[in-house]
């Protein structure tokens, strides 16, 4: 985890366009004296104005040697050890025109700084010791959040709470295996640990890891959305649901059957969840090469699929077609709707009796048309796609699967070590696991991880972030 710390970083931190504010940011040993060379400022003196820390000054923009005007702005100093990336960090606001933004760019480039990399300053936090890996990823999932929900649960990921956890659990953890090795090797002068104490902490980590998985699902809802395929046979309702989901005409619905060829994709919120809908065509054999290439795109599109809506029109006496739609099995959770209801009722007891048996399955009956069937539907999502109900504002979760797997095997491991100790095995023999459950601790909170999982981890961070 080696950076150059002889390096000053400059990026722009807001998007590019035109825009009333742009924000370029410059982080490293020079970028006090960078800035001074470039910025003049207008009502205090340069030694005040560089040497301050957290203050916003107005001046002006220059070009270095020939004082230049370029721009009204304004400068914030930050002073290591106290600012965002640990060094001293300097950010111009600036009028957003791409003119002026590139020219501040250039200027800061051409005076020693050099273009960040993707995520570089908020890496050099994390090695700078400013956050943890779980408040680092957390920081991009603040920047990607679609929703108030969703923001508000990377925020308090942000706050560090589930990193100082496994700090804690880790040097715990460290302490138990430094008695029992110490023990080891000085038999003599070091007593063997209580093994029934032992045991009292790796189940007491276990429920610790317990709490901070209990909400994984729902908090990777959030973090990412859910991948929702509707599908069924032709004039089943399936446009009519993706409107009615939507509350808007996206889809065009008609009683001829195989209107809909492709793929038609929208995204909507559910209790501060994005889910991404796909409308796909209807699922039956056809001699028509364009709707038998819409219904293999509609069987692509189950497979991946983390939520299925099956919609069957219930208001006729059930098709072939209904029945293989009803037939067909699926890894992820699924939605049956026995729709058309306002129309009749011919085939949803008969279709009910006859779906396959699956564990993750709900059933709706009612009507497209009818806003209690769609709140029901919109329920029944929910449930199956992330155990509904609101995270609690206080709650630890973690919501990337990167660290979830690191948790899950640390758990594994934890639940082996206990067994070993309830079966009278030596006490050493438990250490294997636990350096095990360590490490995927370290994983997690930043304090045992490579270089190549950082560079993956901050590459998928925007530029000046």
């Amino acid at each position: 985890m080696d950076i150059n710390d002889q390096d000053t970083i400059a990026a722009p931190a807001t998007a590019q366009g035109m825009s009333a504010i742009a924000i370029i940011r410059m982080s490293g040993p020079l970028a006090r004296e960078i800035a001074r060379r470039c910025f003049m400022p207008a009502h205090v003196s340069a030694d005040r104005c560089f040497d301050e820390a957290g203050r916003l000054r107005r001046g002006s923009l220059i070009e270095p040697g020939t004082a230049q005007k370029i721009d009204d702005a304004l400068l914030a100093v930050f002073r290591a050890p106290r600012s965002y990336t640990g060094e001293d960090l300097v950010e111009f606001q600036l009028h957003g025109g791409a003119g002026v933004v590139a020219a501040c760019l250039n200027i800061l480039l051409a005076n020693g700084a050099r273009l960040a990399t993707a995520g570089e300053f908020t890496k050099r936090a994390f090695l700078n010791g400013r956050l943890d890996l779980t408040q680092a990823e957390a920081v991009a999932d603040v920047i990607a959040a679609e929703t108030v929900a969703a923001s508000k649960a990377a925020a308090r990921r942000v706050s560090g709470g589930a990193g100082r956890a496994l700090c804690a659990l880790r040097a715990e953890l460290l302490d138990r295996l430094v008695e029992i090795e110490a023990h080891v090797d000085y038999p003599d002068e070091v007593p063997e640990p209580d093994a029934g104490a032992l045991l009292a902490t790796l189940h007491a980590h276990e429920r610790r890891l317990n709490e901070l998985l209990a909400g994984a699902k729902t908090a990777r809802a959030l973090r990412d959305g859910i991948d929702c395929v509707i599908a069924g046979p032709p004039n089943a309702g399936k446009s009519s649901l993706l409107n009615a989901l939507l509350n808007v005409e996206r889809a065009i619905v008609s009683e001829l059957p195989g209107t809909t060829r492709d793929i038609i994709e929208d995204r909507v919120a559910i209790d501060g969840v994005v889910l991404r809908l796909r409308d796909t065509a209807g699922l039956r054999e056809t001699n028509d090469p364009i709707e038998s290439e819409g219904v293999e795109r509609a069987r692509r599109a189950l497979s991946g699929a983390e939520l299925v809506i099956t919609v069957v029109d219930a208001s006729r006496c059930a098709t072939p077609d209904d029945r293989a739609a009803l037939a067909l099995a699926f890894e992820a959770p699924q939605i049956v709707f026995f729709n058309k209801l306002d129309l009749g009722n011919a085939s949803s007891s008969e279709l009910r009796t006859a779906l396959p048996p699956a564990e993750r399955r709900e059933v709706v009956e009612g009507s497209v048309r009818w806003e209690s069937t769609v709140a029901e539907l919109r329920g029944a999502i929910a449930r199956l796609g992330w155990g509904a109900g609101p995270i609690p504002p206080d709650a630890d979760f973690l919501a990337n699967m990167r660290q979830i797997q690191a948790l899950v095997r640390a758990r594994e491991c934890l639940a082996h070590a206990c067994d070993t100790l309830e079966q009278r095995w030596p006490i050493d023999l438990a250490c294997a696991d636990m350096r095990e459950a360590i490490a995927a601790y370290g994983e997690v909170s930043g304090e045992s991880v490579s270089e190549k999982v950082l560079d993956a981890i901050f590459s998928r961070f925007c530029v000046g972030k």
